[in-house]
């Protein structure tokens, strides 16, 4: 696990002007939603003043960003047209001609930086399954080949094609992989010394999503963009970059399954969601880097969020009143001591009985996580259990606690307990949102192991304990 590194530095909410009541609050809004949150963290005038992580998950571990990361591809594309690589002119049939297909419509022919920067190319709905389905092995030829339903430039669609596409434009103009360019021009001078990627199969990044970051390393990015570029008197972004991916390029509207959410409907940037105060980086199951240049404020967090209305709308209603309202220190230090012991809910019940036992599993549940018929032992050991399924994963289970292991090179940290005559354990796979609930029936011999949010890459637990994971969404 890497060490943890301090990029930002701290203070007290009511120094900063921000009522530790007011994060309370906000705390107990997640709770009541019964909100999964991993991390918050609140920024102002460029010092943290709040910060906590649900265990098992913690400061110094990476968590998967999901679509968050597009913002940082979109941070990537400010940097070549700066450095005169790359215009938002620019046509994709130009920059990638060898991923051209021979057909491609005059429309494919004109799309440009621009178009994929705000996701107005045509399409209506996420073109990411059928252009995958189109060419396997080459998703800019097929996202050219999905039939293009409105005229460039005049609708957004959520398309992430668009992102993968413009980090293949990015590599081709620099002669860089996108982590080595974002390493070198805006991670290390930061102070961010691990950012993991999550490739697809031919080894590229995704682009639009599958990066790894601490909560603070995301909070300083949005520090970053909040500083318009600047960071430590060094101009790492271009400013007017930063102004120009963070304003509005074009209208939004609902997205189908989406869940209803005013902050989605107030515009699209350059890779960035436009909200109704500031704008925000955002991936799936709640990541979200908000930025509120009017107060001088950055929240990150990071969670396994269902409830599409908890973000950034919480934000709003409980942390914007508390503004440049701040309360006593005594109420400082009631909100830290309360940050310092957030959890999530170990399984309960008892270690006993301290028995072996063996299962099959059962598939055929919705959501399941491993193949049908994988073998599931159990052994108690000290505090706890050695769970093998399989023949790949051995995974380590505390009672009370959380236990860790690295069966295939990521981490997974669990926490288990007896319920009557079944075992319930509960693993984290920590470096993402996402957990499996293992339920062993002693009596029967079958075990089920389902997700609570299904990994958007695909439901193979084991593929998701592998470093790096190397993937593709499924479009199955």
């Amino acid at each position: 696990m890497p060490s943890q590194r301090t990029l930002l530095p701290r203070s007290t909410p009511a120094a900063m002007g921000v009522s530790a009541r007011a994060v309370a609050a906000l705390l107990d809004r997640l709770e009541a939603q019964s909100v999964e949150c991993h991390s918050i963290m609140v920024v102002r005038h460029g010092h943290v003043v709040a910060e906590g992580w649900w265990a098992p998950y913690s400061a110094e571990r990476p968590h998967l960003l999901y679509s968050l990361t597009k913002s940082f591809t979109s941070v990537a594309v400010g940097l070549a047209i700066a450095d005169g690589l790359l215009s938002l002119a620019d046509r994709v049939v130009d920059v990638l001609p060898d991923h051209v297909p021979a057909e491609v419509s005059e429309q494919g022919r004109r799309l440009t930086v621009h178009h994929l920067l705000s996701m107005t190319t045509g399409h209506r709905t996420d073109s990411l399954a059928e252009a995958w389905q189109l060419e396997p092995g080459d998703l800019v030829k097929g996202f050219l080949r999905v039939p293009f339903l409105e005229v460039e430039g005049t609708r957004h669609a959520y398309d992430n094609p668009t992102t993968f596409i413009l980090a293949r434009m990015v590599e081709r103009v620099t002669g860089r992989s996108l982590p080595e360019l974002l390493d070198d021009r805006l991670f290390k001078p930061m102070g961010v010394d691990h950012a993991e990627w999550d490739r697809v199969a031919s080894g590229a990044t995704f682009g639009f999503h599958g990066l790894h970051l601490t909560t603070e390393a995301v909070a300083a990015f949005g520090e970053l963009l909040l500083r318009e570029g600047l960071w430590g008197g060094r101009q790492l972004v271009p400013r007017e970059w930063v102004r120009l991916a963070t304003r509005r390029h074009i209208e939004t509207q609902q997205i189908e399954d989406w869940s209803e959410n005013p902050d989605l409907l107030c515009g699209y940037g350059y890779q960035f969601w436009i909200s109704r105060h500031g704008y925000r980086a955002e991936g799936a199951f709640g990541q979200q880097c908000v930025v509120v240049p009017s107060h001088d404020l950055v929240v990150v967090v990071t969670g396994a969020i269902t409830q599409g209305e908890a973000m950034p709308a919480v934000l709003w209603d409980c942390l914007l009143p508390g503004l440049d309202d701040p309360v006593s220190a005594r109420e400082d230090e009631i909100l830290a001591e309360r940050l310092r012991r957030l959890s999530l809910t170990p399984v309960p019940g008892s270690a006993a009985p301290e028995r072996s036992i063996k299962a099959e599993l059962d598939a055929s549940v919705e959501n399941s996580a491993l193949p049908a018929g994988t073998t599931v032992i159990l052994d108690p050991v000290d505090r706890g259990w050695l769970l093998r399924l399989g023949s790949l994963l051995t995974v380590e289970v505390g009672h009370g606690a959380w236990r860790e292991s690295s069966p295939l090179g990521r981490p997974v940290v669990a926490t288990g307990a007896w319920q009557g005559n079944t075992f319930v354990a509960d693993l984290y796979v920590i470096t993402t949102p996402h957990r499996v609930r293992l339920v062993v029936d002693a009596e029967t011999g079958t075990a089920v192991a389902t997700w609570s949010t299904v990994p958007l890459t695909g439901p193979d637990l084991a593929l998701h304990l592998r470093s790096p994971l190397m993937t593709r969404p499924d479009v199955a």
